[in-house]
């Protein structure tokens, strides 16, 4: 009668975890940074309809890396939540700090119970009245959180981005020098100054001045011209005052 096969419990947590970010890693990266009208979210996205920027609720959104199932998953679970809490006791109730904390609890039961650990990295960020009040939260495929400050980057090279955007991070900067930044630091994944072509750009932002839902995605025509604007360099801040009062092409 042969032996059962042992493997240490600090083995089989040191696996699950290199699993989990080989798989992270063979993805693209995606940037959540605070602007001076809110926070932007910009993700190299390869695909036209399976979005890694989604919005949870009125204030809140959700960026993601990792296996598209797996925090689609994620997702929709996000936004259960908050609609059935929204409705039995009141919408200002929800926040990014509680869907944080189900992520993170979710992720943390995944990983400690299951033999395959969800290969997933989540951003949760949620837009105030002020600067000062907007949350931004990263959750790691093994349920650890992390309460970001001004801006995060998640991804098989996020700490190359995350380099990138501090060199060049401004909390006063408009909606069109914040897009450059992010697009600049996301060109680090690849080792280059390059950052990923505009059809492989998807971006949304929460915008703190939107009347009830702060969400938008911003696409089409409204992203070229931004994207002109942030590689205009010193024309940015001139063409950069209005960019939250226009609406994006959806």
């Amino acid at each position: 009668m042969s032996m059962p096969f042992y493997v240490a419990p600090e083995q089989q947590m040191k696996d699950k975890a290199d699993y989990a970010r080989k798989g992270i890693a063979r993805g693209r990266s995606a940037v959540v940074l605070q602007y001076e009208g809110g926070i932007l979210l910009v993700a190299d996205n390869v695909s036209r309809t399976l979005h890694k920027i989604s919005e949870l609720y009125d204030r809140i959104a959700f960026a993601a890396v990792g296996r598209y199932p797996e925090f689609e998953n994620l997702r929709l679970m996000g936004v259960r939540f908050a609609d059935v809490r929204g409705y039995q006791y009141d919408r200002r109730d929800v926040s990014g700090r509680q869907l944080a904390n189900i992520y993170a609890q979710t992720l943390g039961t995944v990983f400690s119970e299951s033999l395959k650990p969800w290969e997933v990295e989540l951003v949760v960020a949620e837009v105030g009245d002020t600067s000062a009040e907007d949350e931004i939260y990263r959750i790691t495929f093994d349920g650890s959180i992390v309460d970001e400050q001004r801006f995060v980057a998640v991804g098989g090279s996020a700490e190359q981005v995350s380099a990138a955007l501090k060199d060049r991070f401004s909390p006063d900067a408009t909606l069109g020098e914040a897009l450059g930044t992010a697009t600049r630091a996301l060109a680090r994944e690849n080792g280059g100054d390059q950052g990923p072509e505009a059809a492989n750009l998807e971006v949304a932002v929460l915008e703190r001045k939107r009347e009830h839902r702060k969400f938008r995605r911003i696409r089409g025509r409204r992203l070229a011209s931004l994207l002109e604007e942030a590689a205009g360099a010193a024309g940015t801040a001139s063409g950069g005052g209005t960019t939250t009062e226009d609406e994006a092409d959806e």
